[in-house]
């Protein structure tokens, strides 16, 4: 288990990284613009909120990508690898029109079904700049997992600080005006956020070859890098669903409960970015033993995960609780925003604890054909969360909202457990079938 431990961390460490360096450029970007006043901090929320929306259809095709080449080539299939390197290109360039275009076209709608006044006006400004440059983010997701589903996961980290430098220079310049440059507001905070992310993929599609391998076969290639890839893309597809409605939910309490909620979730992504890391690093790691057929490392891979899962979860959630009032501090002086971010982010602490596991954890199970459970387990908590949300939020007001996202953490965590181990009959991994499988094809032969 220690092994699986130490590769876990090697693989996790530069996923965290590159996460973080995001986050961290868009909490700084966020300084930037709260200092335009609550309108625009609404109008950025709003938009942050509708692409991680987006980004979980493109889950589908990018985690897909990376499961499925780290499979093959764990089982040596260098034809394979060519053939979803070129199916993945192709669902990046169909999945960004099919995304982008109806975005451009209705962001004035987007806007007003969730703010009004001028906080719908900022937000319309930064869509019209976002929707287009929709491609640019795609692309790179794509970029990155083909190299991480080749076992590189620090070229993606080397890029991502670089776009994250470029952005911390080009936001203060676009947003607040500096020499001939005008002061653009939320719509700077778009195009800094394009430009940042058009270089970065320039110096990525230089660094990566050309796909090789066969042509042939690329449809059905396609189609296994979506199978692959929609356990994970419908699980975070449906978590920004409910997102988005919980969004709306705070919205009814004020632009005051807005601002709060995007300040601290900002600084909540901060501590959740090393779940993910976790999570990639489990997901790569298990599909690359399940292809190599390694039922014995992938049961101490499960069980390393979940201990640090759970050790991640206690720390996050300790920070959560005790640094709440001087981060929030950080970000605005208005003593209500600060109230409402400081409360958000002292109740999610009960919130962090069950979603670590579930978070690490389902990027094992993702990848060792366990994707059914991750989805049921993951709908089932969201709608207990959504459910809980609405209820708490009659008694507590947004408190209530907050406490409802760790009900649905739990019922999310236990639900994933118990079906995993019905998988193969009780008391075992589903996904150690497939390397078990693997391992008679290969005597078999």
């Amino acid at each position: 288990m220690r092994e699986q431990s130490v590769r876990l961390a090697l693989l996790a460490g530069p996923v965290y990284a590159e996460l973080l360096s995001g986050v961290v450029a868009t909490v700084i970007g966020t300084l930037w613009v709260a200092g335009l006043g609550g309108a625009a901090v609404a109008a950025v929320t709003l938009a942050g909120t509708l692409e991680n929306l987006l980004l979980g259809l493109v889950l589908v095709v990018s985690s897909g990508v990376s499961v499925r080449l780290a499979r093959a080539l764990g089982a040596g299939d260098r034809d394979g690898a060519g053939r979803i390197t070129r199916a993945a290109w192709r669902l990046c360039a169909l999945g960004t029109l099919a995304l982008a275009a109806p975005g451009f076209l209705f962001r004035g709608q987007i806007a007003e079904a969730f703010l009004d006044g001028e906080a719908a006006v900022r937000a319309a400004e930064y869509l019209t700049v976002a929707f287009p440059a929709f491609g640019l983010f795609f692309a790179q997701r794509v970029a990155d997992e083909l190299f991480k589903g080749a076992g590189d996961t620090r070229t993606p980290m080397r890029i991502a600080l670089l776009s994250n430098a470029l952005l911390l220079v080009l936001d203060p310049l676009l947003i607040l005006g500096a020499g001939p440059l005008p002061a653009l507001g939320v719509t700077g905070a778009a195009l800094a956020l394009t430009v940042s992310r058009a270089i970065a993929l320039a110096v990525t599609l230089r660094l990566r070859p050309r796909a090789g391998g066969p042509v042939r076969g690329v449809g059905p290639a396609a189609v296994g890098i979506l199978r692959a890839g929609a356990p994970f893309g419908l699980d975070f597809t449906a978590r920004m669903a409910v997102g988005t409605a919980q969004l709306a939910l705070v919205a009814g309490f004020g632009v005051a409960a807005v601002a709060g909620y995007g300040i601290g979730y900002r600084l909540l992504l901060l501590l959740t970015m090393a779940f993910y890391a976790l999570r990639q690093a489990a997901a790569l790691r298990a599909a690359h033993l399940a292809g190599a057929g390694a039922p014995e490392p992938l049961r101490d891979l499960r069980h390393a995960t979940a201990r640090l899962a759970v050790g991640l979860g206690a720390a996050a959630a300790l920070l959560a609780a005790g640094a709440a009032g001087p981060l929030t501090a950080l970000f605005t002086d208005d003593p209500a925003v600060a109230a409402q971010a400081t409360g958000f982010l002292h109740l999610t602490a009960l919130y962090l604890l069950p979603y670590a596991p579930a978070v690490a954890l389902g990027g094992y199970h993702q990848a060792t054909g366990a994707g059914r459970a991750l989805v049921v387990s993951a709908v089932c908590g969201l709608g207990g969360q959504l459910g809980a949300a609405v209820v708490l939020s009659h008694w507590w007001g947004v408190d209530g909202v907050w406490v409802g996202q760790g009900v649905g953490a739990v019922v999310q965590l236990v639900l994933l457990v118990v079906l995993t181990r019905r998988g193969d009959g009780g008391g075992g991994d589903p996904g150690l079938g497939v390397a078990r499988a693997r391992v008679a094809g290969l005597r078999g032969r």
